[in-house]
């Protein structure tokens, strides 16, 4: 079945009924109507049921990626912090000032454990002076912040917002489109806006999760209308050959762009600088929790690209026939036309250029070669809007 009949307007007739996903603990989108079919696989982020594939083509919606447009329904989960003590609680959490961050606008931030561990990535809002929302990442965080801002004049709180991402070259064209009244206008990379489509109050970011042209969406009414608002930016795509599918399209293209996962390509075993994070750490600004760690911590970079010939593995990186590290994601990208992925080594080293060998999990062996991240893009000009280059589609 194709794209286009599997990502169609919500039509709830076709959900099954035995469907009860609810009573399995873990928080159900809104979207849902627009998004389940007999072939969707779930997996679990942040609390909320992700929708991984929805039995259509990938390399297909890949391309939708890089050359038009495509729609996703996202686990993304935003939390709030509001209140005169916001700021000095959020510049004790994160390794970023803090500070520096106007309304109106957004920045990745990293927060550390005590002995300078990676805990938790994700963009960072400021909504107004006092007001901010941290779209966090897979992993425990709230219950962390909640406890350090015991003793200050600020409240932490699940807003109960879902999210969207609209992502693709030709998605500034879709957000003029299915804005009421047109897209926020200056909208620069990282700049927040409000807005309504078809009447629905939102915020949107110049973010993403993929290394191109995009935006999302977040809602902020309780009685939010999700298959009205599914439907909505869906229809204001069409003219723009946008499509509506699951974040299987999206894994080689955020491998591409050496895109993170927090839990999986980054640990709480290893420091911001170890995962090559290193820019994102504010070492001049005043105490934050694990700024004594990390001063004496090894900042040697222990994550790379890796690029095969084939799809890349997960499995054991070996050298010389010992282990020395692992695959912690792998894809094909159709767009370099090798495979790609996330070498994660356990001791820092010369490793750059090196050839190495992938065990996969059935025993087979894989060669690959260690190379710098990003992939391609490496300045975001592609994100940014400032490479509009179209990729041609293979032969």
């Amino acid at each position: 079945m194709s794209t286009e009949d599997r990502a169609t307007r919500a039509d709830p007739q076709h959900l099954e009924p035995d469907i009860k996903l609810m009573e399995w603990g873990f928080a159900r989108t809104p979207f849902f109507p627009c998004t389940h079919t007999p072939d969707t696989v779930y997996s679990v982020y942040s609390g909320r049921l992700a929708i991984e594939a929805m039995g259509d083509d990938p390399v297909a919606n890949y391309w939708k990626l890089r050359r038009e447009a495509v729609l996703y329904d996202v686990p993304e989960h935003p939390i709030e912090i509001v209140g005169p003590d916001a700021e000095r609680l959020l510049n004790r959490v994160f390794v970023r000032d803090i500070s520096k961050l106007k309304p109106g606008r957004a920045s990745y931030a990293i927060a550390c454990y005590p002995d300078g561990g990676m805990m938790m990535d994700g963009v960072l809002m400021r909504l107004a002076a006092d007001r901010f929302w941290y779209v966090l990442a897979n992993g425990e965080f709230f219950s962390w912040v909640m406890a350090l801002g015991l003793e200050m004049d600020v409240t932490v709180s699940d807003p109960g917002s879902w999210v969207l991402q609209v992502q693709g070259p030709r998605s500034l064209e879709v957000l003029d489109a299915a804005c009421d009244g047109g897209a926020p206008d200056p909208f620069a990379f990282f700049a927040l806006a409000e807005c309504t489509m078809g009447g629905q109050p939102l915020w949107l970011s110049r973010t993403g999760w993929t290394g191109e042209l995009g935006w999302e969406v977040y809602t902020t009414a309780s009685d939010v209308d999700g298959p009205a608002l599914w439907n909505h930016i869906l229809d204001a795509g069409k003219s723009f050959d946008m499509v509506g599918t699951a974040m299987d399209s999206m894994e080689s293209r955020r491998i591409e762009a050496g895109i993170l996962s927090n839990g999986n390509d980054m640990t709480s075993a290893q420091n911001p600088y170890q995962a090559g994070l290193g820019k994102f750490v504010d070492m001049d600004k005043a105490d934050f929790i694990g700024k004594r760690a990390l001063e004496s911590a090894d900042r040697r970079v222990l994550l790379y690209g890796i690029k095969s010939f084939e799809a890349a593995p997960y499995g054991q990186v070996m050298v010389d026939g010992q282990p020395v590290g692992r695959v912690t994601a792998g894809a094909w990208s159709p767009f370099l036309e090798h495979g790609i992925g996330f070498a994660l080594f356990d001791e820092p080293g010369e490793w750059l250029g090196k050839q190495v060998e992938v065990l996969d999990p059935d025993g087979a062996s894989h060669l690959g070669e260690i190379v710098t991240l990003p992939f391609y893009d490496a300045d975001k000009q592609i994100p940014r809007g400032l490479d509009r280059s179209i990729p041609e589609l293979p032969e």
